[in-house]
């Protein structure tokens, strides 16, 4: 791509959803820009183009594409080896694989913001069940399945991380319990494409923002 067809990725430097279009456009190897906005005083031209007024944002050209999932999809059928499946029913089952990882940054979410003790362990039994399940699904070989990085590995690998900044500065981490997740994280968090994904400051951030809610979690 020449410099003025590169697409624009709309970010926000927290969002696990944005990663999420980060990592593949790294992994793919394709030239972007980013441009972040500030999600508590969104700027009305982002409202305008925005459906839901959330990100990630991908403009090409005068198209704008929203939605994580949407948006890596559209980057694999373009760009590549296909990052997803050829079959299918395969390719079906990675992208419900895929929605299920946005049921772990919601509780993820919620864990860092819930306050009395009662609502925080009612999420993390909830994602503790999730993980089983998961645990029970992805292969031992440090990928989702097999020895290949796919847009199901690219994305977990938000919550993976998070996880991981939270053990290593909290000392909590519901990931320990499950052998293969934990393969898995140290697997995704060494490549290259994952830890550039996020700007040099997202630690700081994301802890700081953990301690600034006040929440259990900041307790522990």
């Amino acid at each position: 791509m020449t410099s003025l067809e590169q697409p624009i990725l709309i970010s926000f430097k927290l969002c696990p959803f944005v990663q999420r279009a980060v990592i593949t456009l790294l992994h793919k190897k394709i030239d972007h820009t980013i441009e972040y906005i500030d999600l508590q005083k969104k700027p009305d031209w982002f409202l305008e183009i925005s459906p839901l007024g959330k990100v990630p944002l991908l403009r090409v050209q005068d198209h704008v594409l929203f939605e994580s999932a949407v948006i890596n999809e559209y980057l694999d059928e373009t760009h590549g080896e296909p990052m997803l499946a050829k079959d299918p029913l395969a390719k079906a089952e990675q992208r419900a694989w895929i929605e299920f990882s946005s049921s772990l940054f919601n509780a993820q979410h919620q864990l860092t913001q819930a306050r009395r003790e009662e609502t925080y362990f009612k999420i993390e039994e909830d994602l503790t069940k999730k993980l089983a399940q998961l645990e029970r699904k992805i292969g031992s070989d440090g990928f989702f399945e097999g020895k290949k990085f796919t847009l199901v590995d690219s994305s977990f690998a938000p919550f993976l991380m998070r996880s991981q900044l939270v053990a290593d500065n909290i000392g909590v981490d519901p990931v320990s319990d499950y052998k293969k997740i934990m393969k898995w994280r140290d697997n995704l968090l060494s490549l290259s494409e994952v830890q550039k994904s996020v700007s040099k400051d997202f630690e700081d951030l994301y802890i700081e923002g953990i301690f600034e809610r006040g929440g259990y979690l900041a307790d522990q």
